[in-house]
């Protein structure tokens, strides 16, 4: 190997070392700027505040509850577009019950409620499972079909409308904290831990990876690929009904639209984190720092007086931006070989 093309693959290596870290990169760049900001424009700090870092908390917490199972199937190289109204029919379906206990309805119901929302969301996996794992159907078609299935199943069990409750204990959950912490980040932290340990300690995240990767690869090695995609989309549909949960929880009410103004947010911070478009790639590390750029963008861009729609933008363009730089990384490992 020539001088010359060993500082080509230094080079090479660098670039590729950067471009896996942008993500981290970005964030710090962006908590840099609104720091800079706050103390010019109002002589405040805007990082080292508790309401600001438990507000950006809580938002990225509501994108996790999404992303988290969502990171899992991308990874195997699918995608899931129902988790929107995944999460507004477990929402729905948590509120009717505690609704119809009224009142009064103690922690059992409650728990009840919430057992029933989750049974809801993974009767959407399973379908969402069977679509693609027994039927081949494409998943972004297959997803896409359920989502409109959950969206309207969601509004008819609702009568087209929000199902307000009165809960002192759902209340607790959804707004209440543990040790100082929301409660919302406290269960988002504990399902991020979880995925990050079934994606990195068990066979299971292995073939999760081989199936983004290969999937004719796996199927030789003997994996039941078709049970494997049938629990991946389920555990995408428990995360994203666990969101569903924690939004009754926290507003009194079940709305069949709980997940649809996440669901961009949620796709953004996979892709965002380091997951790739063909799969085989990406982390739960990856999906938390989105998840947190984008919680960041939103609460800054509020904090400087921008209206809301401004988020919209600036979202799209980091996924541009998170697009592009997963084509430089295949461009240069293409490039090496």
């Amino acid at each position: 190997m020539t001088a010359t093309e060993a500082n080509t693959r230094a080079g090479a290596s660098l670039v590729k070392s950067l471009l896996n870290a942008w993500s981290w990169l970005f964030l710090i760049l962006i908590l840099g700027f609104f720091e800079i900001y706050a103390q010019i424009e109002t002589g405040n700090t805007f990082l080292f505040r508790i309401y600001n870092l438990q507000s950006i908390a809580v938002a990225a917490s509501q994108i996790l509850l999404l992303a988290l199972g969502l990171t899992l199937v991308v990874v195997a190289g699918h995608i899931d577009l129902s988790i929107a109204f995944t999460t507004g029919f477990a929402a729905v379906a948590m509120a009717l019950v505690v609704r119809a206990a009224g009142p009064e309805a103690g922690w059992l119901v409650v728990i009840a409620a919430m057992l029933v929302g989750i049974l809801a969301a993974i009767l959407v996996g399973v379908v969402n499972g069977w679509l693609v794992a027994h039927l081949d159907v494409p998943s972004f078609i297959g997803t896409l079909g359920t989502y409109g299935v959950a969206r309207g199943a969601a509004l008819i069990v609702a009568g087209g409308a929000t199902v307000s409750i009165r809960s002192d204990e759902a209340r607790a959950i959804g707004n209440g904290d543990i040790l100082g912490f929301p409660v919302p980040v406290v269960v988002a932290a504990v399902l991020a831990l979880v995925c990050h340990y079934i994606l990195t300690h068990t066979k299971f995240g292995v073939h999760t990876y081989a199936l983004g990767a290969n999937r004719a690869a796996v199927e030789r090695a003997g994996v039941d690929v078709k049970r494997h995609l049938m629990l991946l989309f389920i555990i995408s549909a428990v995360t994203a009904g666990i969101g569903g949960l924690i939004y009754t929880s926290r507003f009194s009410a079940g709305a069949a639209n709980a997940g649809e103004p996440i669901l961009l947010y949620a796709v953004a911070a996979v892709f965002i984190g380091g997951a790739s478009l063909t799969g085989g790639q990406g982390t739960i590390a990856g999906t938390v720092i989105g998840a947190f750029i984008i919680a960041v963008i939103q609460f800054g861009l509020v904090f400087s007086g921008l209206p809301p729609y401004w988020q919209f933008v600036a979202v799209g363009l980091v996924i541009i931006v998170a697009v592009l730089v997963d084509q430089s990384k295949h461009r240069i490992v293409g490039g090496r070989g």
